[in-house]
């Protein structure tokens, strides 16, 4: 598990891409260049560590494209000490990247391979998300709730109610919706029965499954 100065050099690379296509948010860009991307990958795919696109990883699942990571981040302006459910821990990057931010992090993720493999990676790297669970992300963490953001990494047919109803008064829900193709949504909590709702443009996300067993 190495970092070394090529990999540094091509973070900011990476960053000045990322940038270049619109991501204003310094906190965010520091993540970006600060977390070893290699790392999260399998090592086939080293060379392709720091361009800005999506790759596969285990469970036919992908580490997202840095810029998506970049963009849903920025949209859920995190505080340092916000409280973040993601939704599909994946690899593991944007449970990286939110603990970069100072988040207070619980993350689910339903498949049992991933959720293994990246439960014992994070701490490895540093990263220590509150809690990291194996389970439906559709019903979100209501043990835990209220959130200040929460964070759907997989394409929505829907938007889950559950994860509507565990945000805070004030918190963000990031979430693509869609089927083939996604629109990324952004919904606002302004009070207990009302949310603001913007859209994003169009993104593609492996689906978000629902847990079957």
């Amino acid at each position: 598990m190495k970092d070394t100065f090529k990999h540094k050099g091509m973070r900011q690379q990476l960053v000045k891409v990322v940038e270049s296509k619109g991501i204003t948010d310094k906190n965010v860009l520091n993540a970006i260049g600060k977390i070893p991307r290699h790392l999260f990958m399998d090592s086939g795919f080293l060379d392709h560590a720091y361009q800005d696109k999506a790759f596969p990883i285990a469970a036919d699942q992908t580490i997202s494209q840095p810029y998506t990571v970049a963009f849903q981040t920025q949209l859920l302006q995190v505080k340092s000490g916000d409280k973040v459910l993601e939704i599909g821990t994946g690899s593991g990057y944007q449970t990286a990247v939110l603990c970069e931010l100072g988040a207070q992090v619980y993350s689910i993720e339903r498949q049992h391979e991933l959720f293994k493999k990246t439960s014992k990676f994070l701490p490895k790297l540093g990263y220590r998300a509150k809690k990291l669970i194996f389970g439906d992300g559709y019903i979100g963490l209501k043990e835990e709730a209220p959130f200040n953001g929460i964070i759907v990494t997989a394409g929505a047919p829907f938007v889950p109610k559950p994860l509507l109803s565990q945000l805070a008064i004030g918190g963000r829900l990031v979430i693509p919706v869609g089927d083939d193709v996604q629109t990324m949504t952004l919904f606002i909590r302004r009070d207990p029965k009302q949310f603001e709702k913007h859209e994003y443009g169009e993104f593609r996300f492996v689906p978000l499954l629902e847990d079957k067993n």
